[in-house]
């Protein structure tokens, strides 16, 4: 702390924005109100009625005046202080009206005495529109009658007026007692800003506050602000780049600013940002970034109430369009409107981190007390400054790598990436004079720089190391090195795309794609991918993964394929990495198919032959396809929490063990038949206890391509459910499997085929909220059809899991029965559906007899909703087709859903004419949501 006591300072608003606030002063309120009452008693409910009337036009007129200023000028922080600046003047006439004409003091005592102050939010002198008003009563020791019907009188005006107020009644004594043991009520005090009464009271509460409070608890307070950052970015996820972003409580929003306003009132005594340049803390440039950061987030936060109507601080997809239009953002080349918004406002979130991580290491280094960056209190500093053995240019300094002098950078600009590969190797964090060498010195790197070998080498290096890789990658980004060392990654820093399915910016998706790999390599993540780990022994150069993960998605934002475009960057990037002709050739090539495993795996019918040939025409090398099945569970994982399941991976290594035999040599050509009867003795060893001629009679009841397609443990389930429902005598049954690792739940029907069948099932599932994502479709010789739907868990409890397959499955005989109906407009009004309006996605139809031998494959694209899967089995139903199975893909927004169809007498669709009945039918399917969307 300073030894000279500084006086503690209060947020202050700018007259220029409590002169555009479009409000008239409270006295000017109150001589107006007076005028209109005439000679009616001020106290009287006629007059309470009118300074109501008053205030509350008052507010409205500030509200619309804020508004105009926040669209006119895009200026968020003067939108914030004019609504703040309003909200001062209703305040103050509630005020002066209670005690002037209500309980006037004749001759007050000392206990008559009260003053109101803003704190939280308001107390910084800022507002959003939705915002509650936060407020502090303060009195001199006690409660008095005046003093209860004052703030009384104050509280019900505001309520009245329709406002959210917190508000606490506190003498001094109170205030500072309770500062001193709880965090909130200090910071609350901390920021605390008189708005009217006897600011001798006010006064007196902020001094001993400064005294007796703030003086002897600085690292306790910064520490604890610290944790409670750390835990508001757990809650929000951790990370500034996810798509729907917290502009107040998220990483790198208002919230992080506040953080930095505290801690500099707290340890500097700045009554404004402008002062921390002063104390040396941001330089004028880093605080003009400081400024715009401000600036912007307030600009989107105020917009977004204005936008919904209340507080609502998420910038969901829902209102992201209207937010880009209504800040001046439109469509261009390659990217939408509302994804420039969106990178504007990552990219502001990453300066947000930026200043944080300087103020607080501006803390450890420059200030007396011992914190570091987290706000920890260390015990003791280590060694101030030690050299790095080998390493003339850099230097540890607090433990933290810096640079040995200023010139380090221009003596050698390859040391730019070099103090990223020793900060790796040494496992230690970056000195922010370091970040600050760094920043000033992005002009060194050039063409020439970005070709040179030991640049290449080390950057490779870094690439490939497990042990580091994710952070120094993260923080390479940061600083902006990353960017300007690989042009083509700066081109997709910050970069979100419009979509439900992804959750992070692209340049965050690499990274964390990167560093499941090297969570990998570290011998995490073995129950959740158990194949990788088999495979990953057999790799002959694992670095490989590491680069064509670092590329595979860096083409995003183009206007061509980003696939095709990636792999054109690859095979020019890679060489520059050293690699060799064959090593640029195998990651150009996992670049250009990387989403090509997770397509067909999860969209095409693996028990299909077919499926893995086709597949393997394509990866060509076992050494290819172990690559692609570890790329693809990687890039997978990196999507969003939540994305990767077991269900997805079981389809991975399904599709793998379909396929390396195909490329390995080692299988052998085993005929269909002999498939067939394998399947058959598999089931006969299963059901021991069934008697030959049993048996017998049941594998006859099933037609061959059963044997070829089912697994062997569904078959056996199959068995069992029949057995059972016959034993009963009756032509229905059910059967529930929880499969736990694959995150599914397995529901199977035993019932007399009906035309029907599959769009009815489907139904009962969408009215019971469950979502499908595969289904085999068989027939017995004797007419019954026996289902098998595969369901997303949404349950942690088993019991769970099984009372509502209970409940699907009762609700389909119900339907077969008759005894319930399907509303023609199932799900329409689902609130799902709603989220999904801000969204367009062009309906695909795709029909080919090429992809298997037996069946007519239908892939389906578009725009999800509710009832999707219900209304276009239906209208596959009623164009006579039989399906053999269904495989249900939902990508965010986007619902791909695959079918494998026969006509009635099992043979495929070969018909030009009737392939476009099909084509037409399912195309309508998705009309009603399309026309919707025209109305909207």
């Amino acid at each position: 702390m300073n030894s000279k006591r500084l006086p503690m300072p209060t947020a202050t608003i700018e007259p220029i924005a409590r002169k555009k606030a479009g409000l008239p002063s409270a006295e000017a309120l109150i001589a107006a109100v007076r005028r209109e009452i005439g000679d009616a008693a001020p106290d009287s409910q006629t007059a309470r009625a009118a300074l109501l009337a008053a205030l509350r036009q008052g507010l409205k007129d500030a509200r619309i005046a804020a508004e105009a200023e926040l669209v006119a000028n895009r200026r968020g922080t003067r939108c914030a202080q004019m609504l703040a600046a309003a909200q001062d003047e209703l305040i103050a006439a509630a005020h002066l009206w209670a005690t002037r004409y209500v309980y006037p003091r004749e001759n007050p005592s000392g206990a008559e005495s009260l003053a109101i102050a803003a704190v939280g939010g308001y107390g910084r002198g800022t507002l959003a529109p939705g915002s509650d008003i936060d407020l502090l009563f303060i009195l001199p020791y006690k409660q008095t009658p005046w003093g209860e019907s004052v703030t009384e009188y104050v509280l019900y005006m505001l309520w009245d007026l329709g406002q959210k107020v917190g508000h606490a009644v506190r003498s001094v004594d109170d205030s500072i007692r309770m500062a001193r043991s709880d965090m909130t009520v200090r910071t609350a005090t901390l920021e605390s800003r008189f708005l009217v009464g006897d600011d001798t009271l006010f006064n007196q509460m902020r001094e001993r506050f400064e005294t007796e409070i703030v003086e002897k608890t600085g690292p306790e307070f910064i520490a604890a602000k610290m944790a409670e950052r750390d835990a508001r970015h757990d809650a929000q996820g951790n990370t500034r780049y996810v798509v729907e972003p917290n502009v107040k409580d998220g990483k790198g929003g208002l919230r992080d600013l506040n953080t930095l306003y505290w801690i500099g009132k707290y340890f500097y005594r700045v009554q404004t940002y402008p002062e921390l340049i002063e104390k040396g803390v941001f330089s004028k440039t880093e605080y003009r970034a400081f400024q715009r950061a401000e600036d912007f987030l307030w600009a989107v936060r105020c917009n977004l109430h204005f936008l919904v109507g209340r507080a609502d601080d998420r910038l969901t997809f829902e209102i992201q369009q209207e937010m880009a239009e209504r800040m001046g953002y439109h469509d261009r080349a390659g990217m939408l409107g509302v994804e420039r918004f969106m990178k504007r406002y990552f990219l502001v979130a990453k300066d947000v981190g930026d200043l944080t991580r300087i103020f607080c290491t501006s803390l450890e280094f420059a200030h007396a007390k011992k914190v570091d960056a987290f706000g920890r209190v260390f015990g003791n500093f280590r060694k101030a400054r030690r050299q790095i053995r080998g390493e003339p240019d850099f230097v540890l300094e607090h433990g933290r790598i810096t640079v040995a002098d200023d010139e380090v950078f221009e003596r050698d600009p390859v040391n730019i990436v070099k103090i990223f590969w020793v900060a790796g190797r040494e496992g230690v964090m970056f000195h922010p004079d370091a970040l600050k060498l760094l920043t000033r010195s992005m002009r060194l790197i050039d063409k020439k720089l970005r070709a040179d070998e030991r640049v290449n080498a080390y950057f490779l290096e870094i690439l490939t190391s497990p042990k580091s890789v994710e952070r120094i990658l993260r923080r390479m980004n940061e600083s902006g090195v990353l960017g300007k060392l690989v042009p083509e990654f700066g081109k997709i820093v910050a970069l979100m795309q419009f979509n439900m399915y992804h959750h992070y910016t692209v340049d965050e998706h690499l990274i964390r794609a990167v560093g499941v790999m090297a969570d990998i390599a570290n011998g995490g993540l073995k129950n959740e991918l158990p194949l990788t780990h088999e495979l990953l022994p057999h790799l002959s150069d694992v670095r490989l993964l590491y680069v064509a993960l670092f590329l595979h998605d860096i083409a995003k934002g183009r206007p061509e394929d980003h696939s095709e475009a990636g792999e054109a960057i690859a095979r020019k990037f890679c060489p520059r990495l050293g690699l060799s002709a064959a090593e640029t050739d195998t990651v150009a090539w996992l670049v250009r198919y990387h989403l090509l495993m997770s397509e067909i795996s999860q969209s095409r019918d693996i028990q299909d032959p077919d499926t893995a040939r086709n597949f393997a025409q394509i990866v060509q090398s076992p050494q290819r396809l172990a690559l692609l099945m570890i790329l693809t569970a990687c890039d997978i994982r990196a999507v969003g929490p939540g994305t990767w399941t077991g269900w997805k991976g079981s389809l991975l290594r399904a599709l793998y063990y379909a396929t390396e035999p195909l490329l390995s040599g080692g299988h052998s050509q085993v005929s269909q038949r002999d498939r067939i009867i394998e399947a058959q003795d598999a089931l006969r060893v299963g059901l021991t206890d069934w008697t030959p001629s049993r048996l017998d009679a049941y594998i006859e009841r099933q037609f061959p391509n059963y044997w070829l397609r089912a697994e062997p443990e569904l078959q056996l389930a199959h068995a069992r459910m029949i057995d059972a429902a016959e034993a009963k005598n009756s032509s229905f049954a059910g059967f529930t499997s929880i499969k736990a690792f694959e995150g599914i739940t397995e529901v199977t029907f035993y019932t007399p085929d009906h035309p029907r069948l599959l769009s009815l099932i489907a139904g009962a599932c969408t009215t019971a909220d469950a979502s499908i994502i595969g289904a085999q479709i068989f027939n017995t010789k004797d007419g019954y059809a026996l289902d098998t739907f595969r369901l997303r868990r949404a349950f942690t409890s088993d019991e769970d899991e099984k009372i509502r397959a209970s409940r699907i499955t009762d609700m389909v005989k119900a339907l077969l029965e008759g005894r319930k109906y399907l509303p023609a407009d199932l799900g329409v009004d689902s609130r799902y559906n709603r989220r999904l309006k801000p969204f367009s996605v062009p309906t695909e139809i795709f029909i080919s007899n090429a992809l298997s031998d037996k069946f007519t494959v239908i892939e389906i694209s578009g725009l999800d909703r509710t009832g999707l899967l219900y209304h276009l089995t239906r209208a596959l139903s009623d164009l006579n087709l039989t399906i053999g199975s269904a495989h249900i893909g939902t990508y965010g927004e986007k619902a791909v859903d695959v079918f494998y169809v026969t006509d009635l007498t099992g043979g495929k669709i070969t018909s030009k004419v009737r392939q476009k009945r099909i084509h037409e039918a399912l195309e309508a399917v998705f009309a009603p949501a399309r026309r919707e969307k025209a109305s909207a």
